[in-house]
């Protein structure tokens, strides 16, 4: 029989530990739009209610690879958190804030993205 994961990280040496907490870390700053979803614990019906779109749109949305920004800001918005868009430069980061402003308005995603 298999063991709880808690009793398996209490096993561990600290270094262990550190390690395997530095990959959760990693793997968590970084996941595709349905992973974040469910991380976020919602199915694709609750968040079609709150974006006022079918399930089969929150779907297409999760598979796309190409988006405008506002139809990612808003569904990013749904789920409870905000959009930052930041360009990375081998000098520093800076941090698009033109974005910021949009205003989400009926009809402003193409039919396309709904």
């Amino acid at each position: 029989m298999s063991e709880p994961y808690s009793t398996l990280r209490e096993k561990m040496k600290p270094e262990a530990r550190k390690k395997a907490a530095g990959k959760t870390k990693a793997l968590l700053a970084a996941m595709p739009l349905q992973e974040l979803r469910r991380a976020r614990n919602l199915s694709q019906e609750q968040l079609a209610k709150m974006l006022s779109v079918k399930q089969a749109a929150v779907s297409k949305m999760e598979q796309r690879t190409d988006m405008y920004i506002s139809t990612l800001r808003n569904f990013i918005h749904a789920m409870g958190g905000d959009l930052e868009i930041i360009a990375k430069f081998p000098d520093g980061s800076v941090q698009i804030n033109q974005f910021k402003d949009i205003v989400a308005k009926e009809g402003n995603n193409s039919p396309s993205e709904r």
